[in-house]
């Protein structure tokens, strides 16, 4: 059950922390902001290099961490699920440096999802064990990290083959 809602929407804060809004939407809102996360990915941050990919992300990161953390302090609720900036964040992580494969992307995104909803060690011991706005966007960069590393794998391998 969430606390923040769309009535929140007016404390900037708030409104950046659940997405812009997609934390909002009814059902998933981690998946709506993903979904949010790859649009802005695909057309911002996918042609630029590898390096201002992370280093956006990082900033975001960081931005989100003390965010959140204001957030959640203000509002009492702790990771709550219209909070999406960690997905948004860690979907940025997961397709870094990949290029504007629309192949690539889906196939991160599904791998991102499956990780944050099912949270295999060592993203479950994060999100159990890591207070604050800190572990809120922590586990999410663990996924994303992972995503990214089967990612880079797989186009690696896949171009030894050829």
């Amino acid at each position: 059950m969430s606390v923040l809602s769309w009535r929140d929407g007016k404390d900037p804060e708030v409104l950046l922390v659940c997405g812009f809004g997609s934390g909002f939407l009814p059902k998933a809102p981690g998946t709506w902001g993903s979904v949010l996360g790859l649009l802005v990915w695909w057309w911002l941050l996918a042609p630029t290099p590898w390096f201002v990919q992370l280093g956006v992300a990082a900033a975001t990161f960081a931005l989100g961490w003390w965010v959140v953390e204001r957030v959640t302090r203000r509002y009492e609720c702790f990771d709550d699920p219209a909070i999406v900036i960690d997905e948004i964040v860690g979907i940025w992580v997961a397709l870094l440096g990949i290029g504007q494969s629309w192949i690539l992307a889906l196939l991160g995104f599904v791998l991102f999802r499956l990780l944050d909803i099912a949270k295999p060690w060592p993203i479950g011991l994060a999100d159990h064990r890591v207070p604050g706005g800190f572990g809120v966007m922590f586990d999410d960069l663990i996924a994303g990290v992972l995503v990214a590393i089967v990612l880079q794998l797989s186009v690696f391998l896949f171009v030894q083959v050829l």
